[in-house]
């Protein structure tokens, strides 16, 4: 039987929550604007490079708190949550303490094995965000399974543009790297207080669901965040290596100025899309008219942007960045095939065959790696035409090799 929480969700529209947390991440991205803005005219591209590096290895830990725990509280059953919950409170702290080590670890390795401490000492700034993590997770779940969406993405929204805010504002007092990395530690009580104010809950003494039910869905799960990591940041640390901190603070420039906006739709569809397709009782269908959705809203946006960076870039960020219009352009078209990916991705998590979602991952993570390997002495721009034709090809053959046929009914979640 489905949740009646869930049903709730349905009723509020899947249109206007994903306008909700599309409107959030352009709010965060147009106060990103100012932070971008700042950085292109006070620090040097090998500055940001060093940013980016610790900022880089940082995302790649940090897709290990995407576990699963969440997705197993949205399709717990009612008379099963609170025991759901018990036992995700237990995890969410036990996990974020092993992560705080495991990236503290990873400092001191920069540091003695590599002689990079810079980036060693922004590492381990950045493990303390984990420290607020844990009190607002089963919050967080709790809201979303209720279908609070627009609640829960002005709350997000809200923490990423009071970073911005305060990274733009130290960038400018004191442009080092440092500046761009510690608002995001800053910001993260705002993100616990918003979370535990929507939707309280306390752990409370009762029964606790056996691990096992978490480990089985939430290794795929966990597999498939980390291989999303390591695509979205191996460019980064492979370009850094090969080619110095100068190229990669111009990569990472022009990552940011080209799919960040992009981007950030597609996680906004992704994270509105999940407990929608848990909710339907035809999920074909459901899945259907949320993919046309998405491409209608997000299309538009792609080409007008692809269009307009050799424009916009220069007066926005100064002559001294206009080499990499063609490669924002280039990486503006690579949103696309990721749109019909991320509704794949959350199709199969919602019909409980995230293996699958884990193989293509892995599949899309190596290719890309491989192809910034291969072009890499090519020239940045080589590896953006190499980046948009891997990318292309892999996720719009995962997309037709595993979209469902369209009379296909699915079981209730």
């Amino acid at each position: 039987m489905l949740s009646s929480n869930l049903n709730r969700f349905m009723s509020g529209g899947f249109v206007t929550n994903v306008s909700a947390y599309a409107a959030s991440e352009a709010a965060a991205k147009i106060s990103r604007l100012g932070v971008v803005l700042a950085v292109a005219r006070t620090m040097d591209p090998a500055a940001i490079g060093l940013a980016a590096a610790a900022m880089a290895a940082s995302d790649l830990l940090k897709s290990l708190t995407e576990n699963g725990v969440v997705h197993r509280i949205i399709r717990a059953q009612d008379s099963e949550l609170e025991a759901v919950c018990r036992m995700a409170s237990r995890i969410f702290t036990a996990w974020c303490l092993g992560l705080i080590a495991l990236q503290a670890i990873l400092a001191a390795v920069m540091w003695q094995a590599f002689d990079e401490p810079i980036i060693a000492s922004l590492i381990a700034i950045l493990s303390l965000e984990y420290i607020f993590m844990p009190a607002g997770l089963v919050q967080c779940a709790l809201a979303m399974r209720e279908g609070r969406l627009k609640a829960t993405a002005a709350i997000a929204g809200g923490q990423i543009i009071g970073a911005n805010l305060v990274t733009a504002a130290l960038v400018v007092l004191f442009p080092i790297p440092l500046a761009i990395v510690l608002p995001k530690v800053l910001s993260a009580p705002l993100w616990l207080y918003g979370m535990r104010r929507l939707r309280p809950w306390r752990r409370s003494p009762g029964p606790i669901a056996p691990l096992a039910e978490f480990t089985r869905f939430g290794a795929a799960i966990l597999g498939v965040e980390v291989m999303k990591a390591l695509r979205l940041q191996a460019d980064k640390l492979l370009i850094g290596g090969l080619l110095g901190a100068e190229a990669l603070g111009l990569w990472f420039f022009a990552v940011n100025a080209g799919l960040g906006l992009a981007t950030s739709f597609a996680n906004a569809f992704a994270v509105v899309l999940f407990p929608y397709l848990c909710a339907a009782t035809d999920r074909a269908s459901a899945f259907t008219e949320a993919l046309k959705t998405g491409v209608v809203l997000m299309l538009p946006m792609i080409g007008l942007q692809a269009l307009l960076a050799p424009t916009y870039v220069p007066i926005l960020f100064g002559e001294a960045w206009s080499e990499i219009t063609p490669i924002v352009s280039i990486l503006c078209l690579s949103a696309a095939p990721a749109l019909l990916w991320t509704a794949t991705a959350q199709r199969l998590r919602a019909d409980d065959r995230p293996g699958i979602e884990l193989a293509v991952s892995a599949l899309l993570a190596a290719a890309l790696a491989t192809t910034v390997v291969v072009l890499a002495p090519k020239g940045l721009e080589a590896v953006a035409w190499g980046y948009l034709a891997t990318a292309t090809l892999i996720q719009t053959a995962a997309f037709c090799a595993f979209l469902p046929p369209p009379n296909r009914q699915t079981k209730e979640a």
